[in-house]
């Protein structure tokens, strides 16, 4: 289960405890007949995000960019960083020497396991921090874009943080160009909070895939992390894939195939976080068809959305999978600018308790772009699920994937865009909606710019987002849902290299940028001496 919950209400009583203000039952008798009084959305105060290891090719070209939505009620003062998670200093707690020497002495097993099944490959991360380790870019104030670059293979996990100001809604995209090799192609993903569950319905140990878990620690302590793999028939053998160690600041690239000897296209990995919280994503690199980043789908549901099929793929592939003992029917739709469809032969799709099951859907958006409707008959049976998408033909073939998403809630932003290279995709399965769309100021200039567009409802419109005037460089995109009706959407970066059709989608969940703090009922103030 997502950890998002907790953390908000973690924010919550941190928010109460600094306006020295807290909500509790009177103990007058009188005072049960009282309303509840409503919950005030308040801008959260501090937002950590995780960045994975974008890759070891000396091809790689990674940009990184940063974006904070204009938030009313913040504060004056903040800061925000992004920094190499191996050159973050641990926090002076009295206890730091102790849980690194801690660390070292539980890690010492799996470093000899993980010696053996990768052989000589040792991950850069687990160099000793480097005294002048910088950050790649330094955010802006709210309301303007910010983006830093690296070359080749070098660059390290990142782990990011934000107060104040900078805090609410931060957003921040890695994107990496690769131009030859396995893997080639556009890889994206956006960085995220640290958890302690994920699923990831659609990665493989096959022969012409090298799938890697990427593990990353921003805290203090050792985290211990289980991996868990499930295939058509049910849960893989793994050998090394319980109890992986993953140090204080710093990461860990997990190769899938060094934990199993099955090799099977099809795989659900679970990875489930014993003590600690670590940020978990999936690379997946094929040999002759690209790569990019797998995102954690959804938490498990009866309802899924998977947002932002482009117009022009040319194989699409379902892949779910539910943690229950029963069986899932779930119905298969299509949401398409027109309005739901069930595509022909393809209109259910059975689900085994604790298997993996994958269908391909063909092209099945035919030239226009959708977004795929999963839902069980009673939502009794929970699902996640996946889809990889193909775009080109032949040997100029380019893949990419898209989770199920969680809705775009109060505000959700989507950072590194281009006139030219960017296409919005906004669907509304449930109910017509209302979606105010704000592209930013450029990283270097530009002035901002506002519309509002209708979603009719079972459909999914690919929209023409605004741009800057005078824009330079990239900018932010933010919506802002402004009906009560689920939104879900995505952002696709296109770009093409040697006649390949480049692609990445990032679906955009709600920015966490606010918290709901109840009313205060007594005033506390006087406890805060």
């Amino acid at each position: 289960m997502n950890r998002t919950t907790l953390s908000l209400i973690a924010g919550a009583t941190a928010l109460a405890a600094v306006t020295g203000f807290a909500a509790l039952s009177s103990p007058d008798a009188g005072a049960a007949d009282e309303p509840a009084r409503a919950a005030a959305q308040l801008p959260v105060q501090r937002t950590g995000l995780l960045c994975p290891r974008p890759s070891t090719s000396d091809l790689a070209e990674t940009t990184y960019t940063s974006f904070t939505p204009v938030t009313k009620g913040t504060k004056k003062e903040g800061e925000a960083a992004l920094e190499p998670a191996a050159g973050r200093p641990a926090a002076d707690t009295g206890a730091g020497a102790d849980d690194d020497a801690q660390a070292d002495e539980e890690s010492n097993g799996e470093e000899s396991k993980d010696e053996e099944a990768e052989g000589d490959e040792k991950s850069k991360d687990d160099e000793k921090p480097k005294a002048d380790a910088k950050p790649v870019l330094k955010p802006q104030d709210p309301g303007r874009p910010a983006a830093g670059n690296v070359s080749g293979g070098e660059a390290p996990a990142l782990v990011g943080t934000a107060e104040g100001r900078f805090a609410p809604g931060w957003t921040v995209q890695q994107t990496t160009e690769v131009t030859a090799g396995t893997g080639r192609g556009i890889q994206g993903v956006a960085c995220t909070p640290a958890d302690t569950e994920f699923w990831f319905p659609g990665a493989s140990t096959g022969e012409d895939r090298t799938d890697y878990v990427h593990l990353t620690n921003p805290d203090d302590s050792a985290a211990v992390v289980d991996i868990e793999l499930y295939g058509k028939d049910g849960a893989l053998k793994t050998t090394v894939g319980e109890g992986i160690t993953v140090k204080p600041h710093s990461a860990e690239p997990v190769l899938l195939s060094t934990l199993t000897e099955e090799k099977q296209t099809d795989v659900t990995v679970h990875v489930v976080v014993r003590s600690g919280r670590v940020g978990a994503a999936v690379q997946a690199l094929d040999d002759k068809l690209g790569g990019d980043w797998l995102p954690a789908s959804a938490d498990p549901s009866g309802s899924l959305v998977l947002p932002g099929i482009p117009e022009d793929a040319t194989a699409v592939r379902l892949i779910a999978f539910t943690p229950r003992d029963a069986d899932a029917d779930l119905t298969v739709r299509l949401a398409s600018p027109s309005g739901l469809i069930t595509p022909a032969g393809q209109e259910t799709l059975h689900v085994k308790g604790g298997m993996t099951t994958a269908v391909d859907l063909g092209d099945i958006t035919r030239g226009e772009a959708g977004s795929l409707v999963l839902t069980a008959p009673d939502g009794s049976v929970p699902v996640v699920a996946a889809v990889r998408v193909l775009r080109g033909k032949g040997d100029k073939q380019e893949s990419g994937f898209i989770p199920a998403a969680r809705p775009v809630g109060t505000r959700a932003t989507a950072v590194d865009n281009t006139a030219k290279g960017s296409v919005l995709s906004v669907t509304a399965p449930r109910g017509t909606a209302k979606v105010k769309v704000t592209a930013s100021a450029g990283t270097e200039g530009g002035t901002p710019a506002s519309k509002t567009y209708t979603i009719k409802s079972g459909t999914t419109q690919r929209i023409e987002a605004p741009v800057p005037s005078g824009a330079k460089g990239t900018y932010a995109l933010t919506l802002e849902p402004e009906s009560d009706t689920p939104l879900y959407a995505s952002r696709t970066l296109v770009s093409t290299e040697s006649g390949v059709a480049f692609f990445t989608v990032q679906a955009l969940p709600d920015d966490r940028g606010t918290v709901a703090v109840p009313e205060a009922s007594e005033d506390l103030s006087v406890l805060q001496r």
